[in-house]
């Protein structure tokens, strides 16, 4: 069993190992994508195909859409190389369910695959081709939030940019030439306002090349012109691992070939199949100047800009992130490697479980278009138990002073200003205590252990330096340097009246070997 069989004619066993497969005529949607193309994706790698390509698959599937994606690839060419072309640009999607069994669906609805850079003279010419046809629509990007940036000496590097923006704005350039021809750019990365760091990335390479003489100043206002080409918000969600052995391993019992992991130079993972988990989010900013794929017949969710905002805020302040955060601290110091594991704690399950409802669900920010406690139970009970999903305390721990004051600061924010009564936040500044004694990098059985890499982690554990884990009277004075800390926390926790709670749940955490567990035990029972 090989993907490209169903270009040929395929057995029984396909549907007999319960492999879905597209429903739609493949040649004819790439004719059409082909003559008069809609939609092109910059980003090869795993999320777009387990997610913007799988809700295509979908339209397609329905029989209400005609027109494929196609995709391209700004920054590993091998991906191109290696993951689609030798495959006829299709894949095995493997959706990681949280009771333990897969679905396999063979996803067909990427048309092409291109390289962008003028060095593959083909490919550019096609990319050219592309922006100029009238019927194009869309231009989205998974390029990681990094692919969006610029450096000077890229932009004066003209139309020989390097990076990811300054040679989709060469392209507009060419759009812009056929007759300034309306589109939109829209961002699918997991950043806040990702929108807007297209807008800037593209501004920057059309006003310094405006101002090198490479290009019209009426380039410039067709960019920044919202009735021709705009930049829309978008929330995303869905975890997509690296190619996992598990998942490898039941392919190949299946007869599946395709089943093998393939590793760039550039060190990225890839497979003819990608896994990912069985919950997604997308919501979008419905800010179309040239048309759409109707991508809500896949389950997209198109608002109002507000309402992306609630979203991503609801995610990040309340019912994802900080509950990711609090298992990364106390899951390192208590020797977890998994987060589904963890997730067998009933410890730390009782922690996330209560913080999420009871602490941060009275200041939730509620979109509307997604119920809060609806969020957090799929996030509680299928996504972060799922076995299938090799997902470590240790990764998601990397860069948490950068990321506490959104996680835990806003709540606390929303609770000064609705003039909530700052005591009934118990696990909240549990978490915060925590992080003083998960900087120390000694675990619960008193052992040194490495925390996750993290800019202010050399500058944060000399201020606990001092500490140290053992039981009997020792100052804590050393903290106030820690949680006044407005930049780490987002608020000074003294000013607010938790300095002090937290000083004492710290002491808890330090007495000796055992203490992580006991203290976590004690303020989650009581809870």
């Amino acid at each position: 069993m090989k993907l490209t069989d169903i270009k040929k004619g395929i057995g029984p066993e396909w549907a007999e190992k319960g492999y879905q497969l597209p429903k739609f005529d493949i040649e004819a949607v790439r004719a059409k994508t082909h003559a008069e193309p809609t939609w092109i994706h910059f980003g090869a790698g795993n999320i777009f195909r387990a997610f913007p390509a799988a809700i295509l698959q979908q339209v397609l599937d329905s029989g209400k859409y005609d027109r494929g994606v196609i995709v391209a690839e700004s920054f590993d060419y091998e991906i191109i190389d290696k993951a689609y072309r030798p495959y006829d640009n299709l894949s095995l999607l493997v959706c990681l369910q949280s009771t333990g069994t897969i679905e396999k669906k063979v996803v067909a609805s990427v048309t092409e695959s291109l390289k962008a850079d003028p060095q593959f003279s083909e490919d550019w010419a096609r990319l050219v081709e592309i922006f100029t046809a009238p019927s194009l629509q869309m231009v989205s990007f998974t390029i990681t939030e990094k692919g969006y940036g610029f450096s000077p000496a890229d932009l004066e590097r003209g139309m020989n940019a390097q990076f990811a923006m300054g040679k989709v704005t060469a392209l507009l350039y060419e759009r812009f030439k056929a007759g300034a021809l309306p589109v939109t750019l829209q961002s699918m990365d997991n950043c806040s306002h990702n929108g807007d760091k297209v807008k800037a990335g593209v501004f920057a390479y059309a006003e310094k090349w405006a101002e090198m003489g490479l290009v019209p100043a009426e380039f410039v206002a067709y960019v920044k012109d919202e009735t021709k080409v705009t930049y829309p918000w978008s929330m995303i969600d869905k975890i997509t691992p690296r190619p996992d052995a598990k998942v490898q391993k039941m392919l190949e019992e299946d007869g599946f070939e395709d089943n093998y992991t393939i590793i760039t130079e550039r060190h990225t993972f890839t497979a003819p199949f990608v896994n990912a988990e069985e919950t997604e989010y997308l919501v979008i900013e419905d800010k179309y100047t040239n048309g759409r794929p109707p991508l809500e017949l896949g389950g997209v969710m198109y608002a109002e800009r507000e309402t992306v905002d609630k979203v991503e805020k609801m995610k990040v302040c309340t019912c994802l992130n900080p509950l990711h955060t609090a298992m990364s601290i106390y899951g390192c110091m208590l020797g977890y490697t998994l987060i589904s594991d963890e997730m067998a704690d009933e410890d730390i399950r009782g922690l996330i479980t209560k913080m999420g409802y009871i602490e941060a669900m009275p200041v939730v920010v509620d979109p509307g278009v997604l119920k809060p406690a609806d969020f957090i139970g799929a996030v509680l009970n299928r996504r972060l138990p799922n076995p299938f999903m090799p997902d470590a305390p240790q990764r998601i721990a990397t860069d948490t002073s950068q990321k506490l004051s959104i996680r835990f600061g806003e709540t606390i924010k929303a609770y000064q200003e609705k003039g909530l009564d700052m005591n009934e936040l118990v696990l909240i500044p549990l978490v915060l205590a925590g992080y003083a004694r998960y900087i120390r990098g000694i675990d619960d059985n008193g052992n040194a252990f490495e925390p996750s890499p993290d800019p202010l982690l050399a500058e944060l554990s000399a201020i606990v330096a001092p500490l140290e884990v053992k039981e009997g009277p020792q100052d804590f004075s050393c903290l106030k340097a820690l949680y006044s800390r407005k930049d780490v926390f987002g608020v000074d926790l003294y000013a607010v009246g938790l300095g002090e709670k937290i000083e004492g749940m710290v002491a808890e955490l330090y007495a000796g070997p055992g203490a992580v567990r006991k203290t976590l035990h004690k303020y989650v029972s009581a809870r």
